[in-house]
Order: structure tokens, then sequence, then C-alpha cells
């Protein structure tokens, strides 16, 4: 074979057979609608059994800016403040703002009623039976680490029920609308809708294992990119309890959220007002101490200059003492390097050196002026500072009183009406589909290992010709399914070439009877030998029927089943098998006490006899021989039917005495691997198969779009 040549035949195997694989999806479709038929049929139970989840929303609007009072100028910006979407997602997911919500409403117990595994709560909601149990505080001990229990209604009517732990100990019994306690149990059940004898698993779980659930199914996003939107969403069975619960995250998160614009201000005021006692009793001092002075002095005036002096000098300190408040306000924003701090530094170093060049001058007056003048600029100063100071305490109480915060809640949670999961039509769209793609990848995964052979070019490959294709008879498996509990029977009930004898099968019997015509005109003798790989292809099936076909042509024919471990020809024939084979080889009975008569002209029938305990030994005995040179002398055509080659030796030792060896495989049965060997078999027993036979073919669409074409029905069909 030439280069090109190979690289044509890799091509070709390399190429897919669309019309082939089409074909196997027909024939397989039955296949197909069932799984997908399957799959939906469970998609549509799991849409109605499902537990319906519900949603339920709320809008937040986080502003930039918290409103404050500006009119107040750097004390409004002091308590100013600006936070990303980030930022405010992540406050509304701590555990301080779901920890008070899961404490409110007492999420750290769980209550589960008990239904029939997997479709039970999914029936209960269909036919209404729906029950429930509400409870607003459950306690345990402390030293027990998963808590579970069970309670069970006694009486529904006056709403007595009894909790048993895991191990069925009772824990208490209670009421409805009594605290049920013992020991270090308490429970409290508010509301309970249930029949008598319907229970529930109530399970105890941490603070923290409740707020993770609560992280879980809640879901905050922005709406928009930079709006300051933030859409809160849950998820539950329940939609009631998903908007108290939303509802009351968005209350908590908006509370904090102007505690924490106040707590400045508040930090502010208790800093101011701890310091007024001490200014005011300052000023007090102060004041005693210069009435005093100008009382044992005789009341001294100061002059002109002294006053001057004076004025300059307590606007000094009051310029002091008000950088000071800035420096505290500055000192929270910036650092020292920011230039905002090094210019407040340097308006106090300059005011301190104009008060230091003051005090200097001060020196020069006379010994009493200077006292008078420094007493009175301590009046003077802790006036003016408790005065700012009261300025400051009123304007801060403004600012704490005038704090909304930077959030509004814009709508209240509210649970859609419509579940949002589980999406039916999906669900079922989705299953169908599954199942379709499923089937199809089933029929095309079992097309690929598939190892029997449906092609006779594949057989002759091996060089082997192929010298019939018998289909299937469904009107054999109708006598087989007759022939079930059936004793006594005839020919006409057994034998599909009697019974109908137009059938497909028999004709391609008719077209190998002309094949072996020409096939056995060079072999040695008249003896036919039927063989195979394997059990169950229906070596007997061809072997009776051909015999019975070659007899219709006038010929005499004698069918030996020579299968004395397994044979069965005997039912096709509806005939007694003993005295047969085994009984002759073992020197039991003579030949002609082995021929019976079926009931076709032309046909005689030897059977196996009693199933003898070593059949090719008997098969090697010299009577064999005389068995096969007497019937090749008395009958036109010997067929013999053995037992499968690859399963025992008994062909081979038979095959030596006939003239024709035919093998028989079935239609996606046996593989070309295990007819190649079978072939192999024979011919190191020195024995040549003329020929194979393809039986029970099936006319499959694979093999049609394949380009691979079977069999017609031509027969006249009375009116």
């Amino acid at each position: 074979m030439s280069v090109s040549q190979n690289l044509q035949t890799k091509q070709d195997s390399d190429q897919i057979d669309l019309g082939k694989m089409f074909g196997i999806l027909l024939d397989n479709r039955w296949n197909i609608i069932a799984i997908t038929f399957i799959f939906a049929f469970i998609g549509i139970a799991y849409a109605l059994l499902a537990t319906p989840i519900y949603k339920a929303d709320a809008l937040i609007q986080v502003e930039t800016k918290s409103s404050g009072m500006p009119a107040f100028g750097d004390m409004g910006e002091l308590f100013s403040s600006e936070s990303s979407a980030t930022t405010e997602v992540e406050i509304i997911k701590s555990r301080m703002v779901l920890g008070k919500t899961v404490e409110k409403l007492n999420l750290t117990t769980v209550v589960t009623p008990q239904y029939i595994p997997i479709i039970g709560k999914g029936l209960a909601r269909i036919q209404g039976n729906k029950i429930d149990l509400d409870i607003s505080r459950f306690e345990v001990p402390g030293h027990i680490v998963k808590p579970a229990y069970t309670l069970t209604v006694l009486d529904s009517e006056t709403g007595t029920y009894e909790v048993v732990d895991s191990n069925d100990n009772q824990v208490l019994r209670g009421k409805v609308g009594e605290l049920g306690q013992k020991g270090d149990f308490k429970l409290f059940v508010t509301h309970l809708r249930a029949e008598s004898g319907d229970s529930f698993t109530i399970e105890k779980r941490s603070r923290l294992e409740a707020i993770q659930w609560v992280q879980d199914n809640l879901l905050v996003s922005e709406r928009g990119k930079q709006t300051g939107i933030l859409q809160l969403s849950l998820t539950g069975e329940n939609r009631n309890d998903i908007e108290d619960i939303l509802d009351d995250i968005s209350k908590n998160y908006f509370l904090q959220n102007v505690e924490r614009n106040s707590a400045e201000a508040e930090n502010s005021l208790e800093f101011l007002r701890s310091h007024l006692p001490d200014i005011q009793t300052q000023l007090t001092a102060s004041e005693d101490q210069l009435n005093r002075y100008r009382q044992d002095n005789e009341s001294i005036d100061l002059g002109l200059e002294a006053k001057s002096t004076l004025d300059v000098m307590v606007t000094i300190e009051a310029q002091l003492n008000e950088l000071t408040f800035k420096e505290s306000e500055v000192s929270q924003r910036f650092t020292k390097e920011h230039p905002a701090y090094i210019s407040l530094l340097d308006k106090r170093k300059t005011l301190l050196n104009e008060r230091e060049r003051l005090n200097n001058q001060i020196q020069k007056l006379p010994k009493t002026q200077r006292e008078i003048l420094r007493l009175t600029r301590d009046v003077e100063v802790n006036q003016q500072i408790y005065v700012q100071l009261l300025n400051k305490v009123q304007e801060l109480n403004i600012v704490k009183a005038s704090t909304v915060g930077n959030v509004r809640i814009l709508d209240a949670a509210q649970s859609y009406t419509k579940a949002v999961k589980p999406k039916k039509p999906l669900i079922v769209v989705l299953s169908t589909l599954l199942g379709g793609m499923l089937g199809v990848a089933m029929a095309l995964v079992r097309s690929i290992f598939h190892r029997g052979v449906e092609n006779p070019d594949e057989i002759e490959a091996i060089g082997l010709p192929v010298y019939a294709s018998i289909p299937m008879s469904d009107w054999q498996i109708e006598l087989e399914k007759k022939q079930k509990g059936k004793k006594q029977l005839t020919v006409e009930e057994t034998l599909l070439a009697v019974s109908n004898p137009a059938d497909l099968s028999i004709e391609a019997l008719r077209s190998l009877r002309t094949s072996l015509h020409f096939a056995m005109m060079e072999a040695k003798n008249n003896i036919i030998m039927i063989s195979g790989p394997s059990p169950g292809i229906g070596k007997s099936f061809v072997s009776a029927n051909m015999a019975a076909v070659i007899a219709k042509s006038g010929q005499k024919v004698l069918v030996i089943d020579a299968d004395m471990r397994k044979g069965r020809m005997e039912k096709q024939m509806a005939i007694n098998p003993k005295p047969g084979l085994s009984d002759f080889l073992s020197g039991q009975t003579c030949i002609e006490s082995l021929i019976k008569k079926p009931g076709v002209e032309g046909m005689d029938f030897i059977g196996r006899g009693e199933a003898p305990p070593n059949p090719s030994e008997l098969l090697m005995h010299p009577r064999f021989k005389q068995l096969m040179d007497w019937a090749s002398e008395t009958y036109d055509i010997v067929i013999v039917d053995t037992p499968p080659i690859l399963a025992v030796t008994d062909p081979a030792i038979v095959g030596v005495h006939a003239g024709t060896t035919l093998l028989v495989g079935r239609f996606g049965q046996n593989a070309l691997k295990e007819i190649e060997v079978t072939k192999q078999r024979f011919e190191q027993n020195g024995i040549e198969a003329k020929g194979f036979i393809l039986n029970a073919v099936v006319r499959k669409a694979s093999s049609y779009y394949a380009g691979n074409y079977g069999y017609y029905n031509y027969n006249y069909k009375s009116e």
C-alpha cells in the first residue's frame, strides 16, 4: 500500500461519520426518550416538593458627609465624616450590628419540624398541613456541647408538650404560653400550630454561629457606582421572619451610625464640663486677690500706658487659649508635619514672643502698678477663658442635638410575594435537557465500547467469507414464547422453516443453500460442521432450519446434534433425543436405532443422547468415524451441530471428518477478535473454515446511514 493510501486511510478513520452517529441515536431513541422522561419527572417532582425560598430587601442611603452645624465653621467640620460604601457594608455585617439582632429575635434557637424524609416537607406544604412552633426563650446548661432536643406535642387542644434529649430522656414538660422549667432547662413557647403527636427538633446554637448564619444569608451591595445607596437582601423560608430580621438590622445600623457621629461631641462636652469648675475657682480667687490688694493700697488706678498694655496682654492670652482649642482639634486630623499644624505652631510662637516683650516692658513700671496690672490681667484672662468654655459647651450641645448621622433608611424591609428559589420552569427545562444529553451520551459511549461485529465487511477483512446474514426473526421469538410451559410440541410449533417458510430468516437460509452448493464442490465429502466462538449464538437454529430448507429442495439430509454437553436441538425437532449419539459411541445401541423422523420429508435427526462424562473421548472413538462414513454414503447432506470451539475442543475433533466447516456468530455479540481467534483455533488443528454466517442481524439505522444495507421483504401478500 502506498504512502498516499495510508494517509487516506488514516484520514478516513479520523473523520466523524455523522450519518452513523445519527443512526446510533435513532437506534437508541427509546432509551433516550425514557431517560429524558425520567429526568423530566425528577425535575418536576423536585420543583413541586422543594421548599420555596423567599427574599426580602431594604434600601439605605449613606450620605457623603453627616449633617452637623456648618454655621460653626471649624467646629462643624470636626464632626463631619466621609465613608466609602465598602466600609459601610462591613459595618453592617459586623458582629456589633448583627449581634443585637440575634439577641433580640432569639436566633440562637433553631426549630425544625419533623417530616417524612426527602418528600415529607413538600407534601405537607402542598396539602396545607404545615406545622409551626415559635419559641421566645430557650436556655440549656452551659456544659452541653451540641444541644439538640425533640419536642413532641402531647395535646394540641391544651397546648401541652414534652421535650426529650437525644437519648429519649425527658428534659421537661410544659404548656404553650407558660414558662417550662426543670433545673437549668427553661423553655417558653409562644405559639404552636400542630396536631397531637407531631414533633419538632430544637437546637441551641451559640451567638457566634447565629451571627455567621445571618452573615451567610445576608447580601449587602451598592446600587450603581458611587451612589451611596446600599441594598440589603436576606433569603429564607419564612417571609415574616426574614422581614423582621432585615428590618432590625437596618435599624441597628442606623442607630449605631447616629451614636458614632455624636460620640466625639459627647467626649468634648465631658472634657469641658470637667474643667469648668477649676476655671471658675481660679477666676474667683484672682478676683478676690485683686480686691484685697486694692483695699490694702487704697484703690490704685492704672495709667493709660498700663491700661493699653493690659488690653494687649489680655488679647494675647485670649488668642493663646483659642490656639490651644484649635490645636486639640487639628491634632485629631493632621500630624505635626502638616502645613496647617505648622502654621498654628508658628502663630503660637509669635504670640509667646509678644507676651514676653510686654512682660519685659511691664517690669519698667512702678511696683504698685506692676502688681495691679498683674492681678487685673489674671482676672480678665480667667474671665475670658471661662466665657470661652461656656460658649464651647453651648456650641457642642447644639452640635450633639443636631446630629442625625449620615445614614437614612429609604425603604423598610419587605419580602417578595413569589419565591426566588427554586426556579421551577428553569429546573424542569434543565433536568429535561440533562436527561436528553445523558441519554445521547450513554448511547454514543455504549456504541464506542461496543465490541460486537455488526458489519460483514469486518469479518471478510480477516479472510473469512460471509456466506449469509440471517436477520432476526420476530416469528421465531413468538414461537419460543409459545413453547414455554408446553410439554407436547409439534415440529410446526418449533421449527421456523415449517411454521413460516416465507420468513426473512428462512429466505436467508435459502441463499445460504445456494452458496453451499458451490462451496462444497471441492470438499472431500458432503459433511457440513456448524460451530462458533461462544454459546448462545444460534448454531442449533441455523443447523435445524438449514437442514429443513435443504430437505425441501428434494435432497436427503441428516442432522446430528454432536453437542453432548448442552445440546438441545431435540426441542426444535420436537422428538425424544434418546437413544442418541452418546449411546452409539459408548456401544449401547446400533446406528439404525438412532435415526429419528422430525416430520419434515427428507430430513432425519440424531440426538445427543445421554450426557456423558467424557464427550471428547467418545468423539475420538472409531465408532464416530464409522457413523460419519455411513451418513456420508446414505445422505446427500450431513449437518453436524457442535459446541463452541473457544469453550471445548469437541469441534476440532469433529472437523477432521467434515468436508466443510462453517462458523456462526451473533450480530452485535461476538467481537471481531473473538471470531479471529476461533478461525485460528481451527487452523491450528488443520481445519479450514470455509465461511461465516452472521446470525440474528438487526436492521439498525446506524448501519443504514453508515452505508451498509441489509435485507428486504419481497413476498407476495394475498388480499
